[in-house]
């Protein structure tokens, strides 16, 4: 096989991967190939975008819902194409656009990029291109962290009706009157709650109980929340679907119809590596779908790794993130391997109310054989509590009533993602909660107080 170019390491995908060559690779000849936009789903159509238009929401609701704190305020409407530019054009494009300007300029004159789709041809061989140039690569080392994608259900892709995801409708040219959202996942209740507060009616349709992966006592509150917010399908399938540029309805396994200007597909995300002919390259995927990897991130095949969506079980950026400093790590000491860190991993859903979660849930603890003790702290039972008037908002600890270890951190209310953090360092630093909560002050009257109550509510043993 002819080659044109070898190299040191390639690195598929420029999200996480992209982060990986820092000054120490230097003297490597570096390859990256990315067929998108330079830094991956985060940044172009995930967690980046999708906080910026969650915070505009949040202000929305609150101002249509200020009349629990005796403030007259009205939410008026969205100036949806400003919305959009605001977010795109003004920021993440021009972010994207300089991520890849800066692997191709003179800064990192070791690097090529590539910009076409990948597959392997042979062990460590790729078949790529650049510009309008097919191109066969070599490498000694190759990153795999080409992410994931939406999943398409076969009703809504055979019907050939119009759809969006989340690569899509948060660039519509218009905001939606009506929207159908298909899934019941952290995406779909994302933007159930955005385009809700914009002023869309939504209409939520799920096989399952919405976010039915939390912790019960969270999944049961937000399921009957949800109900109050939207018009909530839950237990409903689609049987089969029509429509057009205008409308699109959905024909429901009751009989039932729902009808709407735009339908959003939120079922799920597919690791990509199914794309890439990964048996030409000796590399093998796990039933799930993704690339199989041991605890240091290596693949199957000699020299080559994978991290990120593609391989790991957890599709979050935070993980891909630490996923990608480890394999850092592993390429620049072969001789000191470190794993993949996947305990205690945190996750945040932002949507209303927000939610945060971290450990075991309490069916997790008990199956598990733990002592478990449960505190349920409600917001409304702290001083900051009252003020914001959250009627709702609950912090949920998990622990083990003998050894006094805290197995799990629930939170669903306003700050969720920011009050979880000092339980996330309780579960990575191993801290005994039986003096944890007197061994430091507690600011009065701060939010921060619920989980201070939540902790001296745990029944210990000792």
């Amino acid at each position: 096989m002819n080659f044109d170019a070898h190299y040191d390491l390639i690195i598929i995908g420029a999200g996480s991967g992209n982060s990986i060559p820092d000054e120490n690779f230097a003297d490597k000849k570096i390859a990256i190939v990315e067929k998108g936009l330079f830094g991956g789903t985060c940044l172009n159509v995930g967690c980046i975008p999708t906080k910026m238009y969650v915070y505009a929401a949040d202000l929305a609701f609150e101002a249509s819902h200020s009349e629990r704190l005796n403030i007259s305020s009205e939410y008026k409407g969205a100036d949806w194409q400003g919305l959009v530019d605001r977010v795109f054009t003004q920021r993440i494009d021009l972010i994207a656009a300089g991520g890849e300007r800066y692997r191709r300029g003179d800064e990192t004159p070791n690097i090529d990029v590539y910009d076409h789709h990948t597959r392997f041809v042979g062990p460590r061989t790729l078949s790529t291109g650049i510009g309008g140039e097919e191109r066969t690569i070599s490498g000694d080392q190759i990153v795999i962290a080409t992410g994931s994608r939406p999943v398409i259900p076969e009703v809504v892709r055979d019907s050939g009706i119009p759809f969006h995801t989340n690569d899509d409708v948060m660039r519509l040219p218009e905001q939606p009157e009506s929207l159908i959202i298909l899934g019941g996942g952290f995406i779909a209740m994302e933007f159930a709650h955005v385009f809700a507060s914009l002023g869309t009616k939504v209409t939520v349709i799920n096989r399952s109980p919405l976010l039915r992966n939390l912790d019960s006592t969270l999944s049961d509150r937000f399921n009957s929340l949800a109900r109050e917010r939207f018009d909530a399908r839950i237990g409903r399938t689609v049987a089969s679907a029509t429509g057009d540029s205008t409308s699109v309805t959905l024909t429901l396994d009751d009989g039932s119809e729902v009808t709407a200007d735009a339908l959003l597909v939120a079922t799920g995300r597919r690791p990509n590596g199914d794309e890439m002919d990964l048996d030409l390259g000796g590399v093998k995927m796990r039933d799930d779908g993704r690339v199989q990897v041991d605890e240091f991130g290596r693949t199957t095949a000699d020299g080559v790794w994978a991290l990120g969506d593609v391989s790991s079980p957890y599709q979050l950026k935070h993980v891909a993130n630490a996923e990608a400093r480890t394999i850092q790590h592993n390429l620049l000491h072969p001789e000191d391997l470190r794993e993949l860190p996947l305990e205690n991993v945190p996750a945040a859903i932002f949507t209303h109310p927000q939610i945060a979660t971290v450990g075991l849930t309490e069916e997790q603890a008990r199956a598990a054989g733990h002592d478990v003790t449960v505190k349920v702290q409600a917001y409304s039972d702290v001083a900051y509590g009252w003020a914001m008037e959250e009627r709702d908002g609950i912090c949920k600890l998990v622990a083990d009533r003998t050894t006094g270890k805290l197995l799990g951190a629930h939170y669903l209310g306003a700050q969720a993602s920011t009050l979880i953090q000092q339980m996330i360092t309780v579960l990575a630093y191993d801290i005994d909660l039986r003096d944890f909560a007197r061994r430091q002050y507690w600011i009065h009257p701060a939010l921060s107080e619920l989980t201070e109550n939540a902790i001296l509510g745990l029944d210990f043993s000792e």
